[in-house]
């Protein structure tokens, strides 16, 4: 059944399902963005019962999980959403009590790092005190139950800033926006409720990671879109910032997997997740633009605007500890993720040009 809208049954809204009877439950912030649906489709995949918390707004944000949405009135349906947010405490503390999970994964936030010089006090509140908000409540509900609660908190390479390449577990943090310094302050809220309240919390370190469900202004994502629109017509030129930035690009469902392995070990710790190998936007352009026969250099144009008031020059994890403690390996290369996201938007970019065709959307229209 296609989805255009998702239906409301009581406070929860209802997707998926297989016949397995639930094993454990997880609770995801940010299950609609693109690291918490790869994660859901994980957890399900291990016959996990698995909750959301979404923000309530009038335009539909759960396109990213159409694929596995099941008619609501199916009993056997095993991943809920429920309105909430980072910014609302009575919200967290009630969901998690009344769902009583047995792992919560912080995956929420205001991420993209631009948006942060813009918009810095909600930054720091989604990110750095909705972080505190969230752990605040497992730690009300397990001193309250008893139970035991495992924790991931979605940490950031973007904490690492200015300091120098390869980055490990041991680099000093420099961030060098509000989103990284609110990151840096969610990573030790949980250290911190780790050492002081004996939490099973966690956080993972993730270099960045892309797929073809990137949010379309993040630059590798906004890339592709942007070529798969200038194969088919729809559009002739594409404005970018800094090209000489270097970013470690991994794929996100590799990446989940290391989310979810962290919570599986007899102790909490910290890890690097990195493919270890990095590439400067020039390189992601010349690698995606060149799969497709096409020059980028005949269609990108620098905008002053997209450059940032402190730049990050160089991010390259080092992932030996996570490699050799829980056998974390990533899957999928550089070039292989290019092709998966330009493969997927060009197909993306056909079905417009289709619609455009026919005068349902204006053929100019940018992304």
């Amino acid at each position: 059944m296609p989805i255009n809208k998702v239906e409301a049954v009581g406070c929860d809204l209802i997707y998926d399902n297989t016949s397995a009877a639930p094993v454990k439950k997880a609770l995801i912030s940010g299950i609609t963005g693109q690291d918490g649906s790869y994660l859901t489709e994980l957890l399900l995949s291990k016959g996990y019962e698995v909750h959301g918390i979404i923000r309530r707004s009038s335009n539909f944000n759960t396109q990213r999980l159409e694929h596995i949405y099941i008619d609501p009135h199916k009993s056997s349906a095993r991943m809920k959403l429920h309105y909430g947010d980072l910014t609302d405490a009575s919200a967290l503390r009630k969901w998690v009590d009344s769902i009583r999970p047995d792992e919560v994964y912080n995956l929420g936030a205001q991420s993209h790092v631009g948006v942060s010089f813009e918009n810095p006090d909600y930054t720091a509140d989604v990110v750095a005190t909705g972080a505190l908000r969230l752990l605040e409540a497992v730690r009300v509900h397990i001193e309250t139950t008893g139970r035991e609660v495992r924790y991931y908190q979605a940490g950031s390479s973007e904490m690492y800033g200015a300091t120098p390449p390869p980055q490990d577990e041991d680099t000093v943090f420099h961030p060098r926006s509000p989103y990284a310094v609110s990151k840096v302050a969610a990573h030790w809220y949980t250290v911190n409720y780790r050492e002081a309240y004996g939490l099973f919390a966690c956080n993972g370190i993730l270099f960045n990671h892309e797929s073809p469900r990137r949010g379309e202004n993040f630059v590798t994502r906004k890339i592709t879109r942007a070529l798969g629109r200038i194969k088919v017509g729809l559009q002739s030129k594409l404005y970018l910032g800094n090209l000489k930035a270097s970013r470690d690009w991994g794929f996100a469902g590799d990446y989940v997997e290391a989310m979810w392995l962290m919570l599986q070990q007899e102790k909490p710790d910290d890890y690097v997740v990195a493919t270890e190998d990095s590439h400067t936007v020039e390189e992601f352009l010349e690698e995606s633009f060149g799969y497709v026969g096409l020059n980028w250099k005949d269609y990108v144009e620098i905008d002053q605007r997209y450059f940032r008031p402190s730049e990050v020059d160089n991010l390259r994890g080092s992932s030996a500890k996570i490699r050799e403690k829980l056998g974390w390996q990533p899957k999928v290369g550089f070039k292989q993720l290019v092709a998966m996201m330009v493969d997927a938007d060009l197909e993306a970019a056909k079905r417009e040009k289709v619609l455009a065709d026919h005068g349902h959307i204006a053929p100019q229209q940018q992304p």
